[in-house]
């Protein structure tokens, strides 16, 4: 890929202390990251007494005296908690000391945290999450927003399919990914008004060549693999990501009870095993961990808070690559293309209501 940083290293700042089990899993998964990854570095962020049995040469403690918990408000998060390791992590990313973080921590915190930080982009009203979502064709769709934004206008909507058509072309070598609006169905005339607004706003867009734009998709489109981003509001999108992890624990869930029930029903299991394993394996959600929040001026990554050593290791796997692909310059540089369009529709919208930028 041509836009590869000429970089020699690349560092992350990693949240230890976040999500569901903290050190016990991100420790063991940082040491495979460095083991796997030559010329990374890693800045692990959190209390001293914990991270104090780490020693790897690519390694920096930085002590962080609070955590955020995974039930703190996003008002403790921002207010009261400012020394937590949360928020130390992003404030390496401003200070320039590492390329991207990665936490496990509370998504609601991390997002008010790195937008208070690290403010938005330039062209951006909001910052989304966005995530893979496994399909039938053995790779990822890639769909935002998936929580940060439940209210979207039709302006933002193309704002992240924007985004999103940068991150899968840095991360998945795809320089013209295609795009689906998520409706109801695929006619045009389907949906409320912002989604026909939207459709509108991204066929004009996919027309001045910004966008890759398939047109309306449904929700079994997102399992199929028929376009590689699906856009939608973050009510919708965080709904299908909770669908998608249940899905891969009811498979789990599934080949083991079936070994547990009669002779006759494991004879049969036995003989299925290999096709259902290798379908749960293939919508396995810990594959797919790392989620990107996008609109930022830095790279931040949301793993999963019960994600165990695998699918925390995915997650520093997609912040470094991010970071090596100049994911953040990819963004602007698409948005900066975009803006006439944004622009436009911004001066349309003042026009029918000049009230509104009064």
């Amino acid at each position: 890929m041509d836009n590869m940083s000429s970089k020699e290293f690349f560092t992350l700042a990693v949240d230890c202390m976040g999500g569901d089990h903290g050190p016990q899993v991100t420790l063991p998964a940082c040491l495979h990251f460095l083991a796997t990854h030559p010329n990374a570095r890693l800045k692990l962020v959190g209390r001293a007494d914990a991270l104090s049995s780490f020693q790897h040469e690519r390694a920096l403690i930085v002590e962080a005296t609070e955590v955020v918990g995974m039930d703190d408000s996003v008002e403790v998060a921002l207010r009261k908690k400012k020394d937590s390791s949360m928020r130390v992590a992003i404030e390496l990313v401003k200070a320039g000391e590492a390329d991207a973080a990665v936490s496990a921590g509370n998504t609601g915190a991390l997002m008010a945290i790195a937008r208070y930080v690290l403010k938005t982009m330039d062209g951006i009203d909001r910052p989304a999450i966005a995530g893979q979502m496994p399909n039938f064709k053995g790779g990822g769709t890639t769909m935002l927003d998936l929580g940060a934004n439940v209210d979207c206008s039709p302006e933002h909507l193309l704002q992240f399919a924007v985004m999103g058509s940068a991150l899968v072309s840095v991360l998945q070598d795809n320089e013209s990914p295609s795009v689906g609006l998520l409706n109801i169905g695929e006619e045009a005339i389907k949906g409320n008004e912002i989604i026909k607004k939207a459709a509108d706003l991204l066929r004009s867009a996919g027309n001045s060549g910004d966008l890759n734009f398939y047109g309306n998709v449904e929700g079994n489109d997102i399992f199929k693999g028929t376009v590689d981003i699906v856009v939608c509001d973050g009510f919708v999108g965080n709904v299908a990501l909770k669908a998608s992890e249940g899905l891969a624990t009811m498979m789990g869930g599934f080949l083991k009870s079936e070994f547990s029930r009669s002779i006759f029903t494991k004879i049969a299991a036995i003989f299925a095993y290999p096709v259902l394993n290798s379908f749960r394996n293939r919508v396995d959600h810990r594959r797919y961990n790392g989620a990107a929040l996008l609109g930022l001026r830095g790279l931040v990554f949301k793993s999963h808070g019960s994600a165990d050593e695998l699918a925390f290791g995915v997650a520093l796997n997609r912040a470094y690559d991010a970071a090596r692909h100049q994911l953040l310059g990819r963004v602007a540089a698409r948005i900066a293309h975009a803006a006439p369009l944004l622009n436009a529709q911004g001066l349309a919208e003042s026009s029918a209501n000049p009230s509104a930028s009064e």
